[in-house]
């Protein structure tokens, strides 16, 4: 546990951003299942792709991770 006041805080905020990113990541597998669900209809694929890309910018996704559950949605989805 730490001692110093700026540490604890860091240790809160943390905590906080951690249950944040951890309900996120959560809502777009969700969004990602639906979108390669057989006969998945073009909606739920832009809207995982426009999540992914959203993700990207918050910083809460790499770019290429992104990048590469882009090409397994769209080549799930049109099979």
């Amino acid at each position: 546990m730490p001692n110093i006041k700026s540490a604890k805080k860091r240790v809160k905020v943390i905590k906080t951003k951690t249950e944040r990113n951890k309900a996120y990541k959560s809502e777009l597998r969700t969004l990602i299942k639906d979108a390669m669900a057989k006969g998945a209809e073009d909606a739920a694929v832009k809207t995982a792709i426009k999540k992914l890309d959203q993700s990207v910018s918050k910083g809460i996704l790499h770019k290429n991770t992104a990048a590469r559950k882009k090409a397994a949605v769209i080549r799930k989805s049109r099979a």
